[in-house]
């Protein structure tokens, strides 16, 4: 059976309490009766079940030509333990307390890493507790409640005031305010109507609500959560491999120190060889880099499970060591920078016609500037027709076959191969002018119509962008929009750069070209078109309201769709790395300076560590490295304040 290393620390612990007491029973002259033989059963007893882990990791790496933290640890418990029972048998002093608790002080420095990871993998536990455990569902008519585990996709759910939402859905009847701090991390309640989406595990503050249920079991938005950040808890920053790097070199050179050590003392300063071993010993056990394996993983863990509470998602480490370097962020605008639920503004020309062209081309389209006309036609309560030969034109538009005449919607990237008036120009021009998107109807090769829609910024747009600016980042938006309208949107929240009239195969190129220029770049989006963006730059951030292929190629997800979070998810994420290279640094200075002191060079000072206390002061490095991670909980984040 394998045992924690909180209960090997426990179990070696309580085995070494004996040679605890003769420790310090000895400045009295008092020896324990037996003490050699209790410390011998203990010892090996500690050797055989806390310590064997060590050996077998450091005898593993031997057989593949390497060394590693353990490696240190064996050898300096290995030495102290089979000189003792040398000595025994040839009735010298023995050290058995020191194999001892070397093993008892890195047990304590391992205990401390589990018990954190424990209690950042409870507090998971605990987000998958909030669910409800069962749905009020509605069967034959009637709404019954049945277990969670029995809800499927469909299913018509009714919630009432002060109940848990069951899994993630969509409103069908009923207006509301939901709590959804917990997975979004907004303490201000949320005001939900018919159509808006409702997350599983929120709780329902005041109306009852009917929704369909879109999302159960591992689908649901909490348990995408829970499995994202335990996939970020056990993933390895780039700056890691540093980490291994400097093991397989430090590890070595400290073995070579220890020999050298032993013979400088023994042969040239007068030691006795039992004096020289033991300062090799503490040599050993000192320079053990406990503390630098931890330096990156507890951070991780630390930073990826607070930026989850603030509904920020952090997929790997590796996103981590890429925003440090981040000097640019670019941002798609329709539902990114905007709202993304554009409407129908003006209709210029016969707008009967104009409009029913339109919808009954874009019906079956799900662009927002699509559901927006068709929006708008029901709403005049005018008549949808069928279409033949229909054909999408990427980027451009869409056409069709309508009452026998070819009829066409789209940008003004069609203009080259049709007719339009030079009043109808000014018409468009002024449109634009005022930040609205011009949608153009053609039919037999002529323009006969605009439709102008307007998609405001979000609210928390401005604040964003002006928060990222002050910290030295450029912004540019990135869109297929017409350059007109981009750039009235972009001088209302105060972008600084546009590229407009992208199409969406070309959203990939642009990052490149920009990376090609030697710039960090952040691409933030929403969108199916957003993907290759995504996955191109340096850190993709996508946002939470998103398609699924959207957040799949994102490396940082926010769950609100607020631009906010992406201030929150760069400030977590550089102080997160920022704490990771503390911690490297304390790592390496604590052993840098422990070695001399263990060898000995400062005997004449005063200064020596014996075996036993150079593990205590290996097992304190590591505890501070644990201790300094748990900080980032109390490190204040953009729009957040400071907690524990």
């Amino acid at each position: 059976m394998k045992l924690s290393n909180i209960k090997r620390f426990w179990i070696s612990f309580i085995l070494s309490i004996p040679m605890l007491i003769q420790m310090f029973a000895m400045p009295f002259h008092w020896m324990m009766p037996g003490y050699n033989w209790i410390a011998l059963i203990t010892t090996t007893i500690i050797m055989a079940i806390s310590a064997l882990p060590y050996w077998k990791s450091a005898i593993a790496a031997f057989k593949k030509h390497s060394a590693n933290m353990n490696t240190l640890v064996a050898t300096g418990t290995a030495v102290a333990y089979f000189y003792s029972i040398f000595a025994m048998i040839t009735n010298r002093p023995v050290y058995f307390e020191s194999a001892a608790f070397v093993t008892v002080f890195v047990l304590l420095g391992d205990a401390m890493e589990e018990k954190m990871h424990d209690n950042a993998s409870n507090a998971l536990g605990k987000l998958m507790g909030l669910q409800a455990k069962d749905a009020e569902v509605q069967r034959d008519g009637k709404f019954v409640k049945i277990p969670l585990d029995q809800v499927k996709v469909g299913d018509i759910i009714r919630v009432k005031p002060g109940e848990k939402i069951p899994v993630d859905g969509e409103i069908l009847e009923g207006v509301t305010t939901l709590d959804e701090s917990m997975v979004t991390g907004e303490s201000m309640p949320v005001v939900k109507k018919v159509g808006d989406t409702v997350v599983g595990s929120t709780i329902n503050s005041n109306g009852t609500i009917t929704f369909k249920a879109t999302k159960v079991g591992s689908d649901t938005m909490l348990a995408q959560i829970v499995d994202l950040v335990k996939k970020a808890q056990t993933s390895h920053a780039p700056i890691q491999n540093l980490t291994d790097k400097i093991s397989n070199i430090f590890v070595p050179a400290v073995m070579i120190i220890a020999i050298l050590t032993f013979i400088i003392w023994y042969s040239f300063l007068g030691a006795t060889a039992v004096e020289a071993m033991l300062f090799a010993v503490s040599v050993i056990v000192i320079a053990c880099p406990c503390a630098l394996g931890l330096a990156t993983p507890t951070a991780l863990m630390v930073g990826t499970a607070r930026s989850a509470k603030m509904g920020v998602l952090i997929k790997n480490g590796e996103v981590l060591q890429e925003v440090s370097d981040l000097d640019t962020v670019v941002f798609d605008k329709t539902g990114t920078i905007t709202v993304g639920k554009p409407e129908v503004t003006d209709v210029i020309g016969n707008k009967k016609q104009v409009l029913t062209i339109a919808a009954s081309l874009e019906e079956s389209s799900e662009h927002p500037l699509a559901t927006a006309i068709v929006k708008k036609a029901k709403a005049e309560k005018l008549t949808i027709e069928k279409v033949d030969d229909f054909e999408a034109i990427e980027g451009k538009g869409v056409k069709a076959n309508y009452k026998g005449k070819t009829a066409f919607v789209g940008s003004d990237r069609l203009l080259a191969d049709v007719n339009i008036s030079q009043e109808m120009t000014q018409e468009a021009t002024d449109l634009q002018n005022e930040a609205k998107t011009v949608v153009y109807i053609g039919l037999d090769g002529e323009i006969i119509g605009l439709v102008a829609i307007q998609d405001v910024p979000k609210p928390s747009s401005r604040e964003a962008i002006k928060e990222l600016r002050e910290r030295g980042l450029k912004t540019i938006m990135l869109t297929g929009d017409n350059k007109n309208v981009a750039e009235a949107i972009a001088k209302q929240v105060g972008i600084d750069q546009v590229i407009a009239g992208v199409l969406p195969n070309e959203k990939a190129m642009h990052i490149k070209k920009l990376q090609d220029q030697g710039k960090k770049v952040a691409f933030v989006g929403d969108g199916i078109n957003d993907a290759p963006a995504l996955s191109t730059a340096d850190v993709g951030i996508a946002m939470g309201s998103g398609t699924d292929i959207a957040i799949d190629s994102g490396g940082i997800v926010l769950v609100q769709n607020d631009l906010r979070g992406v201030v929150r998810a760069l400030d977590i994420s550089k102080k997160t790395f920022n704490r990771i290279k503390l911690n490297l640094f304390w790592a390496l200075i604590y052993n840098t300076i422990g070695i001399p002191i263990a060898a000995g060079l400062f005997v004449g000072l005063g200064f020596t560590l014996s075996p036993e206390l150079a593990g205590l002061a290996m097992a304190f490095s590591s505890v501070s490295v644990v201790g300094s991670s748990l900080m980032l909980n109390k490190t204040k984040i953009a729009g957040e304040t400071a907690k524990a």
